[in-house]
């Protein structure tokens, strides 16, 4: 599955438009470091794939341009000494289309110097080959920025050491990354050179012998100390390049071949695969294995050392829809992992989650983790002596105002006394619509304790709390002020005020939990069908708003033109699903499949918007294989259309789930018949507790839809089904 994937994918990107505002990267799965070629001296918008000139490899700890980068450095090699402390002046051009940009190996050739780079990766580290053909003295710069930051060599054991001291945000500002480089040829002492930068410190080492040699570097890092970063360079870095990228190479193979797709139009194949290895990029780990080989990490709140596992770099926001319920199908002990991480974030922090990049950033409304929590609990991954200990946790972030802004639920003791959160607060609709799905979530979570029935009451009931701001007249949520008068001077298409990064359109249908609701909500099922309708064919114009002028997200949903469903954002991904809640899945067969086709493609222009720590990858992945976590927590997936012919998943219990697609040809727009184990299946959903059981799913397609009538039982979950 490597040889079809570029790491470029969705990498043509400014700060006013997003193809996926995503970074090639070369690591591992869950890997503390990536690597990325630089092609601008830019904070964020480092890379560019139609830029021509490289200025290096990037060691990068970048989730999203919008969060910013922690402890980079920059690795160029050069050939002779005709360069300054100035980045331009030993920059090179090189030829993308001849690089290679893969997930586990990286390939440069520096036209300038006739250098070629080449870079594989372990978990904390890399190996990096640089091969000179030039009569000039072989050299490579490495550049860090932060003014705390320090660079030195030492010539006797051809090594570099370095501590990084720069973050996009941390709570301790005195907060790093130290790193150790070995190199196999002999460091000229007498030429080599410490310079000051405008950003930090450049340190250009050059190497004795003949200009014409081949210099190999293994590099390994560590948040914790120098000593730790030589222990993870000890264990991790192979003898040589071929070893290492072998290792890489089967990292990767471990999840790629968890589920294997086919279909005559090799570009969904592509696509596939490279969503696939975008959902494993993050999170990162951020823990460390000591001299007994047991996690350890820095915490940024103490500023100390301690023990457990911890990961970073993750907005819960955006993830918990996708990424989370694919790791609970292939990859549940990094699931458990991951929670046991999040669990000392909270023992640390004393609150949930929202935002890790390095530490807490405080990012996008609600409290999502729960959401991460619950799917665990309710899917077996997590013991009952786990799930007391986060309810504990969900309840306290839930309940418990912080005093610190970043932390828990903003608004919280107005949602508790009104039942929902004020226009006085920023995003209101989305925080109440958020908080009572994280409501849902809790009280799921806590349904699973003997002891906890009351708790599943109590938040059950809060979940409901979304009615406090649906609007029956103009059929759309809406931002209440705290004696419960709605904003004035309405219009569905303004954006901002009380919505995040979208209008009333695209957040007024966020009741994950339950759609039969909201549905009754309205005076029919036809009403709510003809809402959905209008949705998707009403022009996708907007009002700027309180965002003041027209924002990147603005600018795709007017782009990729399918309505007022603006798929290049997360508050719709369900939304084209809904269909399915009121009988209707001819038309989330369509539009889905609509979407897949046009909107995704294995290229620079990959995404119709940023795609967000793996989460837009997820999206494609779900749809791709015929159904969807519509609601994490429910222990459900909505059924929608394959893309391919046939795909197969392979459980971790060693079961096989292998789906079959029939008549699959382009004007092949909806499921005329459905099978499952060669019997006829007539629901719109998928039990989790059904797909882990393995088997087959057999779906017919065809030219026209087929209608039928839907009992409440053959619709997705719905709590007032339940």
């Amino acid at each position: 599955m490597l040889e079809v994937i570029d790491t470029r994918q969705g990498t043509n990107n400014d700060r006013n438009f997003s193809n996926g505002n995503t970074l090639p990267y070369t690591g591992v799965p869950f890997g503390m470091n990536h690597y990325a070629v630089q092609t601008a001296n830019e904070d964020s918008w480092f890379f560019n794939p139609y830029h021509r000139v490289f200025q290096g490899i990037r060691l990068s700890h970048q989730p999203s341009p919008w969060m910013g980068d922690f402890c980079p450095i920059v690795i160029t090699p050069i050939a002779g000494n005709d360069c300054s402390n100035d980045i331009l002046s030993y920059q090179s051009s090189y030829r993308p289309e001849e690089s290679v940009f893969s997930p586990h190996y990286l390939k440069v050739k520096q036209l300038r110097y006739n250098i070629i780079t080449e870079l594989t990766p372990s978990e904390r580290g890399c190996r990096i080959k640089v091969t000179y053909r030039s009569e000039k003295q072989a050299g490579i710069v490495f550049h860090v920025p932060g003014e705390n930051s320090w660079l030195r060599v030492e010539p006797t054991t051809s090594t570099v050491s370095g501590f990084v001291n720069y973050a996009a945000g941390s709570h301790d500002p005195e907060f790093g990354m130290y790193f150790t480089i070995h190199f196999d040829q002999v460091v000229d002492a007498e030429v080599s050179g410490l310079f000051e930068t405008e950003e930090g410190k450049q340190l250009i080492v050059y190497f004795e012998g003949a200009a014409h040699q081949t210099v190999q570097a293994s590099l390994a890092t560590s948040f914790i100390s120098q000593e730790q970063a030589q222990l993870n360079h000890n264990r991790e870095i192979a003898d040589s390049f071929e070893a290492q990228k072998l290792a890489a190479e089967k990292m990767w193979n471990k999840y790629l071949g968890k589920i294997t797709v086919s279909h005559k139009n090799q570009e969904y194949v592509k696509t596939f695969y490279t969503c696939l290895y975008r959902m494993f990029l993050f999170p990162q780990k951020f823990y460390e294995l000591n001299e007994a080989e047991l996690p350890i990490h820095y915490d940024t709140t103490a500023k100390a050392v301690k023990p457990g596992y911890l990961y970073t770099n993750n907005g819960f926001w955006d993830t918990y829809k996708t990424v989370y319920p694919l790791y609970s199908i292939i990859a549940p002990g990094e699931y458990q992992e991951i929670l046991a991480g999040i669990l000392t974030s909270y023992n640390e922090s004393g609150f949930l989650p929202k935002w890790l990049s390095p530490d807490e950033r405080g990012m996008m409304p609600g409290t999502l983790v729960d959401a991460v929590i619950a799917d665990a609990a309710v899917k077996g991954l997590l013991s009952k002596a786990e799930i007391a200990e986060f309810l504990e946790a969900m309840v306290k972030t839930a309940t418990v105002t912080s005093g610190n802004s970043v932390y828990g639920r903003l608004g919280i003791v107005e949602y508790d006394q009104l039942g929902y959160v004020s226009t006085l607060v920023p995003e209101s609709v989305n925080q109440t619509l958020d908080y009572a799905y994280s409501d849902f979530c809790i009280s799921q979570t806590a349904a699973l304790l003997e002891n906890q029935q009351e708790t599943a009451e109590q938040f059950k009931r809060s979940s409901l709390n979304y009615r406090n701001l649906f609007d029956s007249e103009t059929g759309f949520m809406r931002g209440k002020d705290s004696k419960g008068i709605f904003r004035a001077d309405f219009s569905a298409e303004r954006w901002g005020f009380d919505y995040t990064e979208g209008s009333a359109w695209q957040n007024s249908f966020g009741v994950y939990h339950n759609f039969q609701d909201l549905i009754d909500s309205y005076e029919s099922e036809t009403a709510f069908l003809n809402r959905l309708t209008e949705l998707c064919n009403t022009s996708p114009s907007f009002e700027v708003g309180s965002y003041g002028f027209e924002i990147h997200e603005m600018s795709e949903v007017a782009a990729i033109d399918y309505g007022q469903l603006a798929l290049s954002n997360q508050p719709s991904f369900h939304i084209p699903y809904l269909f399915n809640y009121v009988g209707k899945p001819a038309s989330a067969q369509v539009v889905v499949k609509q979407l897949m086709t046009r909107l995704f493609n294995s290229g620079f222009e990959g995404f119709p918007g940023d795609e967000d720590n793996g989460s837009m990858s997820g999206w494609f992945v779900f749809s791709s294989m015929g159904f969807y976590p519509v609601t994490p927590g429910s222990g459900e997936y909505v059924l929608g259309i394959p893309l391919f012919d046939e795909v197969s998943i392979q459980l971790s219990n060693g079961k096989m789930w292998e789906i079959e697609t029939l008549n699959n040809t382009p004007q092949a727009n909806f499921v005329t018949k459905v099978e499952k184990n060669q019997q006829d299946y007539k629901k719109l959903f998928l039990t989790h507790d059904d797909l882990v059981k393995g088997g087959e799913f057999t779906v017919h397609l065809g030219v026209a839809p087929v209608y039928r009538d839907y009992l409440k039982a053959e619709r997705p979950f719905s709590l007032k089904n339940q």
